[in-house]
């Protein structure tokens, strides 16, 4: 096999998706610099890869599509995304997602060889593959890094995630947020299955508060985040990935469930506690190269990806007193001065 000199990845979201899909990409551009890297991506996640790892991003608004199907303007889109991928005229195409729509985007790159999964996410999937790979790998960050290594043909071994630096995001933080040494706590998952109550969140605020720290909560919209904030004597944070970034590269802690900030903490290597219920950490846990990370998970969880509303009950069975241990337990190595 020829070296490719131009990869596609597709790994359209979400936040923690794109992430555990950061090692295999940075260690193809540590391994072969000159290599010419496009990621196909929603765009409400393009901070995490442009100007970073990806040479070229091609943007695919797919909840716009989903709330749109049939129009001119989704069409459009479509035809476009086509255009510019084939354009770039890339060697491979690897498939980092597994699903029918990440299967088609690929198949619509024109690359001369489609990478993925053997047996991918969603099986109707499979038949899209021009090239069909069993992997072996338990951890989603293994996998990827098992995919592009038969997409390249050498060995890709995980490597240290790289986030670019925002310009416009640092300059947000100096004036909308400033200084460092913090908490984050971000309460919010996927689904209420994941989420650790807000009131028991709110009591670990107020741990952190009577030591003297100053305490963020991370907010995507919705009540959870508000409550935990005004219960918990903490201010709210609502922003945009890329200032979520450069948020998290100066926290001191980063608390939270399986939940993309958690996973942004773990590629930026911020100490982090992660709250697991019914998703398994061995498989999608925030274990980067460099991350300094305390998993709770109750021996009784029971994996179960249905989006359920209701805390798993594995999840409820986690205790205030763990998580401020826990936490306490990370911050005095840096900061001993918050020994717990």
């Amino acid at each position: 096999m020829d070296r490719p000199k131009r990869v596609l990845v597709v790994r359209v979201g979400a936040m923690g998706d794109v992430l555990h899909g950061l090692p295999a990409v940075a260690a193809l551009r540590e391994r072969w610099p000159d290599c010419f890297i496009g990621w196909a991506i929603e765009p409400r996640w393009r901070a995490l890869v442009e100007g970073g790892v990806a040479d070229r991003v091609h943007l695919v608004p797919t909840r716009e599509w989903k709330e749109r199907p049939f129009s001119t303007a989704t069409l459009r889109q479509i035809v476009e995304l086509r255009r510019e991928m084939r354009a770039e005229r890339y060697d491979v195409c690897v498939d980092l997602q597994g699903s029918i729509r990440s299967a088609v985007i690929g198949r619509m790159s024109g690359a001369a060889r489609f990478v993925g999964a053997a047996k991918p996410r969603e099986r109707q999937a499979r038949a899209l593959y021009g090239e069909r790979v069993s992997l072996r790998a338990e951890h989603v960050i293994g996998q990827a890094c098992e995919l592009m290594s038969a997409g390249v043909g050498v060995r890709i071994a995980q490597a240290k995630a790289s986030l670019p630096v925002n310009a416009e995001a640092e300059e947000w933080f100096a004036r909308t947020v400033g200084g460092e040494g913090f908490v984050v706590i971000a309460p919010t998952a996927g689904w209420g299955a994941k989420e650790w109550p807000a009131e028991r969140f709110a009591i670990v605020a107020r741990e952190f508060k009577a030591r003297g720290l100053r305490v963020l909560v991370n907010s995507s919209g919705g009540d959870l985040a508000r409550r935990v904030a005004e219960d918990g004597g903490a201010e709210l944070v609502e922003c945009g990935v890329a200032e979520l970034v450069a948020v998290t590269r100066r926290a001191a802690l980063v608390i939270g469930g399986d939940t993309g900030p958690v996973h942004l903490a773990g590629a930026l290597g911020r100490p982090m506690v992660a709250l697991f219920g019914p998703t398994d950490p061995a498989r999608t846990g925030p274990y980067f190269v460099g991350a300094k990370v305390r998993v709770l998970r109750d021996a009784g969880s029971v994996v179960d990806h249905r989006r359920h509303e209701e805390t798993e009950a594995g999840l409820m069975r986690v205790r205030v007193e763990e998580v401020v241990e826990a936490a306490f337990s990370l911050l005095e190595t840096d900061h001993p001065e918050f020994s717990a």
